[in-house]
């Protein structure tokens, strides 16, 4: 039996968040599965070490959207799949499984939409399943791919490893650089700390912020690695502190603790999955309130954040 699986949501997060529930599918059904996702949501270098997945399928400009609709039809009907979960309410999708041939098509109401993201895919694998489904992801790596990133990046036992994750998606969603800075020089006076820069390339201007800062000489940037290098790194690590990317979700998957810093983004839909992350919301919102267009990257209190990183390191 061959079986797909559509996640058709561009983030790394959203991703990861979709993980238990891939396991899920896949345990359920007895077989490994094809996975149909965006290339952005980095699923193939995310699941390299996991055993639920036979294959990526990856939607691009070439075959995603109505355009491509006849190559992606004959790309999934070549490959004779018997069964297809499909995690959105998109017409569009019901018809390609129709049209490609699948006997077995499971989906969610069309049109769902502004939904709580973990909870909509979780009753509906538990409605296929049949069976009580955690939320948190776990994230299986390569024990080897451990050892050898401890060793390269010196990631020792005598340092508090902490990733920063001053990267976000828009610069809304982003606390200000100097706060991280600022951050990080009152964690070193308490003890010996190291920071890994969490960030791409096109940071490369706030990367340089802290890189020139008197804690430059304690961080190491991580922006010319791929993700497949990065997960073993972190996972080395103690802790994450920063915004709502990418880098938080994997962190939270690898088993680390992880403080969010949620400022225009769903805290609720993004933190609640996992109790390895702690939300950390501007002051007068809660995690239900604060979402997108909450604009509030002003208004979170750096005495928060700092005693609460302050008291993950210690436990």
């Amino acid at each position: 039996m061959k079986v797909l699986v559509i996640q058709t949501r561009y983030g790394i997060g959203d991703m990861l968040i979709f993980l238990p529930y891939l396991k899920a599918i896949s345990e359920k059904t007895g077989v490994k599965l094809s996975l149909l996702a965006k290339d952005s949501s980095k699923a193939e270098e995310l699941f390299r070490d996991e055993k639920f997945l036979d294959e990526v399928m990856k939607l691009d400009s070439t075959n995603d959207g109505i355009l491509g609709f006849s190559k992606l039809r004959k790309e999934i009907k070549s490959k004779n799949f018997e069964k297809v979960f499909i995690f959105n309410g998109s017409i569009r999708y019901r018809l390609l499984a129709l049209f490609s041939g699948i006997k077995e098509i499971y989906q969610y109401p069309f049109f769902t939409s502004k939904d709580v993201i973990f909870e909509t895919a979780k009753v509906f694998t538990e409605n296929y399943t049949n069976k009580i489904l955690s939320t948190k992801p776990e994230l299986n790596l390569n024990s080897k791919t451990l050892d050898e990133a401890k060793k390269k990046f010196n990631l020792t036992n005598h340092v508090k490893n902490i990733v920063l994750g001053i990267s976000a998606s828009g610069p809304t969603k982003r606390w200000d650089i100097e706060n991280y800075i600022n951050l990080a020089i009152k964690l070193s006076k308490n003890q010996n700390c190291k920071f890994l820069i969490a960030a791409s390339k096109n940071d490369k201007g706030i990367i340089d912020k802290i890189k020139k800062s008197e804690i430059g000489k304690h961080c190491f940037s991580l922006e010319n690695l791929s993700i497949q290098e990065i997960l073993p790194i972190i996972k080395n690590c103690n802790l994450y502190i920063g915004n709502d990317t990418g880098f938080m979700h994997i962190s939270a998957a690898l088993g680390v603790k992880s403080i969010g810093i949620f400022v225009d983004s769903p805290a609720y839909s993004y933190s609640g999955y996992s109790d390895n992350i702690m939300a950390i919301v501007p002051v007068g919102e809660t995690l239900d309130s604060t979402t997108h267009d909450t604009l509030g990257k002003d208004k979170i209190s750096f005495e928060e954040v700092f005693e609460k990183t302050k008291k993950c390191l210690i436990n």
